[in-house]
């Protein structure tokens, strides 16, 4: 079984993008970063991917999109986040 992708629209600066990406981090999850801190095509995808998307981050696994900080925060906290990143 390979591993699911994941991918994750961050800004600098952002201390929930920091929590986010040490939760993945700390499970030994490689990730694709996209930095949308100046917009550009990369937020306009982030737009097109998660629609209605206001804040970041946005994680999205195997295209699924998962939430921001909070809401993987709470994923891993009830078992069910290690089972979507393949863990």
């Amino acid at each position: 079984m390979s591993a699911p992708k994941v991918e994750i629209y961050t800004k600098w600066g952002c201390p929930f993008c920091v929590r986010a990406k040490a939760l993945l981090d700390s499970k030994g999850v490689n990730y694709t970063e996209f930095d949308i801190t100046f917009g550009g095509k990369d937020r306009d995808e982030m737009l097109r991917r998660v629609p209605g998307a206001s804040t970041v981050p946005q994680i999205l696994v195997d295209d699924q999109a998962l939430g921001g900080c909070d809401e993987i925060m709470a994923l891993d906290q009830a078992g069910k986040l290690d089972p979507l990143l393949g863990l």
